[in-house]
């Protein structure tokens, strides 16, 4: 039950700094395309916050040295690719169908709790594995 309770809090952690993420970038630049490089920069931050909590909190997982921690990050992101899809399908869908910034937010919140769900799944068997040094 703590598990559950702990990555449920680094999920809304993470997510948290993928919104504010994303409104500041928007508030910085309110052009062309601004809506999609609002959700690239809120990705990247909510990527390495949820990363590090994981790793540390979550999967408890001792890297060897930086070479380790670099391609543990890069699977990590791997597995990160089909729930970024989720993600940015609820938030890209909620923004066409109200056409607001606050529902394209709880879009994106949607998506990412339920991309949060699969990428526990896919962490625990693909990403935080113990294997044998090469």
């Amino acid at each position: 039950m703590k598990l559950v309770f702990n990555y449920t809090l680094f999920a809304i952690l993470s997510t948290l700094a993928n919104i504010v993420s994303q409104d500041v970038s928007i508030n910085i630049y309110a052009g062309a395309y601004s809506v999609y490089l609002s959700m690239i920069v809120g990705t990247a931050v909510g990527l390495v916050v949820k990363y590090v909590l994981d790793k540390k909190f979550i999967f408890r997982f001792q890297v060897r040295d930086v070479a380790h921690d670099s391609q543990t990050f890069v699977l990590y992101t791997i597995m990160g690719v089909v729930t970024t899809v989720i993600f940015w399908g609820f938030e890209l869908g909620f923004d066409h169908v109200f056409g607001s910034k606050e529902m394209r937010y709880v879009g994106a919140v949607l998506g990412l709790a339920i991309g949060y769900f699969i990428k526990y799944q896919l962490d625990k068997r693909f990403v935080f594995v113990v294997r044998e040094a090469a």
